[in-house]
């Protein structure tokens, strides 16, 4: 049982980073791909959908730091905290990149027809960039506390 524990432990340091860059790769692929459709349908812009389709990848970073702030020797007594901090904040970046992998592709796809609402279509996708932020911020506040 005490190996479980240590294993869950470990489990909530790396999830953050792993989850996170899954969550980010599934994200950018989502926009990379609606970024490859709008170049061959225009005739200009192209740098604008690429840089659009690597807003997700901001959730490894994330992640990454997360990982970095909850490593510390895993005890019977710090498991617990460990795993349930890195692990919902794990999750909190995996969903967070998906979906803003699909706001991004919603903005490039407006934005192929309609090229001045450029600016204003990225606002989905900065609202839910705000959601990874809060359980960044979240994990980084509570893992001070382990």
């Amino acid at each position: 049982m005490n190996d479980l524990v240590i294993a869950l432990g470990w489990l909530g340091i790396f999830a953050p980073m792993g989850l996170g860059a899954l969550g980010a790769a599934i994200g950018v692929s989502i926009a990379g791909q609606a970024a490859i459709g709008a170049m061959v349908e225009t005739d200009s812009g192209y740098g604008r959908y690429i840089g659009i389709s690597v807003i997700p990848s901001s959730n490894v970073i994330y992640g990454i730091v997360v990982m970095f702030s909850l490593q510390q020797p895993v005890t019977a007594h710090s498991a617990g905290a460990l795993f349930g901090i890195g692990f919902i904040a794990a999750l909190v970046l995996l969903y967070t990149a998906v979906w803003q992998g699909r706001a991004c592709a919603s903005a490039i796809a407006a934005s192929k027809t309609k090229p001045e609402i450029f600016g204003l279509a990225l606002a989905p996708a900065a609202i839910v960039e705000g959601f990874a932020v809060f359980a960044f911020v979240f994990a980084l506040v509570l893992a001070r506390t382990i």
